[in-house]
């Protein structure tokens, strides 16, 4: 906009362009950006670290059942010299441990086919070939290990090439890594596909999506989750069609979801994500002086501390909270205000409203915000950061195929390793 333009501005235009213009930026409170773009800010404002007043301390607690017991007792008496001979009585004053980790190096077990000649006819017999022949050198456990460091400690081939070698000794090349990564990560099929069979039972599904980088270009990948499965998928596309083809005709009961499109109209009922709403009233109660945002805010505490003791409460107890809560918000919703974005809230608000208070209906079941989703999301987030994305469309599914299958099995409480290993020593 130049000189000019601005000289044909009313007085009213001007002030609500410099009022535009003195808004406060966006950060993760008051918006859905990742916190690292506000970090300077909370630096500078950060507190001294350290355990506050009053807090209990906690020391880490000594093994139950160590490897080794060493005991260390007196052979003479500090105040006259005698001999303390090993069948007196003892008791234990203070136990320290020593923990170590061994020298861990590849156990290489070399199969050799022999020949020999018959006694009897003279002819030359070949040995069978060995069944640890007929496939990849490596085993189940360098095939676990690798594909927890790519997929979960997000390491590089660059940088999981070199773990391999300083820890283990082992020297394998790019492309090698690469073949045993797709080797693994082809285990994980039935695992996903049984993932998802369950998901399209489910009465209440969640989901979410961020974009990652494909082969260059950018691509999304998605989570679902439901009570007893999660979902990752890669898709080129962030449109309801992943969802269509996730779901393949199943309309759970309730959806959770943020307010994107793509991710409405999936299940009979749906909750937005209050979390998403909260951070947009925020930024509006720091921007402006309206009181609306403000009441929003409170109106928007009093769900979230309802939600925090919803499955303590009877169903008509909670019908006749939620009537009174959404009569609130239509107070609020209805109350005139001269400020833009107060009345944007208040529009985007409004048409969310009969999806702010579903939670209430099922109890325990349904969440009133989607940072379920969220969590799942981050690890692959992080990876996004630190390796720039996948090579191949394989990778990234194959990938997604890994983190359903582990974090299907995190809902029933198994390590992230241990159902690598036994996924692919299957």
């Amino acid at each position: 906009m130049g000189r000019s333009d601005l000289e044909r501005l009313s007085r009213d235009e001007l002030i609500e362009l410099v009022l535009r213009l003195q808004r406060p930026e966006k950060t993760s409170r008051t918006s859905s950006k990742p916190p690292a773009t506000d970090r300077k800010e909370r630096r500078e404002q950060s507190k001294p670290g350290g355990a506050k007043p009053g807090h209990e301390g906690h020391s880490r607690g000594m093994s139950e059942d160590p490897d080794a017991v060493v005991a260390h007792r007196p052979d003479r008496c500090v105040c006259c010299g005698g001999g303390l001979h090993g069948d007196l009585p003892a008791e234990v004053v203070s136990v320290s441990e020593r923990i170590e980790l061994p020298a861990v190096m590849p156990v290489v077990t070399q199969h050799r086919r022999l020949a020999v000649h018959c006694p009897t006819c003279g002819a030359r017999v070949v040995g069978p070939v060995p069944e640890v022949a007929r496939g990849t050198p490596f085993g189940p456990r360098l095939h676990a290990v690798a594909t927890y460091l790519k997929t979960f400690q997000a390491l590089s081939y660059e940088r999981l090439q070199a773990a391999l070698s300083d820890l283990f000794g082992l020297r394998l090349s790019q492309g090698g890594l690469m073949n045993l990564l797709r080797r693994a990560q082809g285990r994980f099929r039935p695992g996903r596909e049984e993932a998802v069979s369950t998901l399209r039972r489910a009465a209440v599904v969640a989901s979410d999506e961020t974009g990652v980088r494909i082969e260059g270009s950018n691509a999304f990948h998605w989570v679902f989750h439901a009570a007893d499965a999660v979902v990752h998928t890669a898709s080129p596309t962030r449109g309801a069609i992943v969802v269509r083809e996730m779901m393949d005709g199943h309309r759970p009961a309730v959806w959770i979801s943020d307010r994107y499109t793509a991710q409405q109209g999936h299940a009979a009922e749906h909750q937005t994500c209050l979390a998403h709403l909260a951070r947009d009233v925020a930024y509006v109660v720091e921007t402006s002086d309206d009181p609306v945002p403000w009441r929003l805010q409170l109106w928007l505490q009093s769900v979230f501390a309802l939600a925090e003791r919803v499955t303590d409460l009877a169903a008509s107890t909670l019908a006749a909270k939620r009537r009174s809560l959404d009569r609130q918000l239509g107070a609020i919703l209805a109350t005139p205000s001269r400020c833009d974005l107060t009345r944007d809230l208040q529009a985007k608000i409004g048409r969310a409203r009969h999806q702010l208070l579903v939670f209430l209906v099922h109890p325990g079941a349904v969440e009133p915000t989607n940072n379920g989703s969220e969590r799942l999301l981050r690890p692959s987030v992080v990876q996004r950061k630190v390796t720039n994305g996948y090579r191949a469309m394989w990778a990234a599914e194959g990938e997604a195929a890994i983190r359903t299958v582990v974090d299907t099995a995190r809902l029933t409480g198994r390590s992230p390793f241990g159902t690598i290993l036994k996924t692919v020593g299957a």
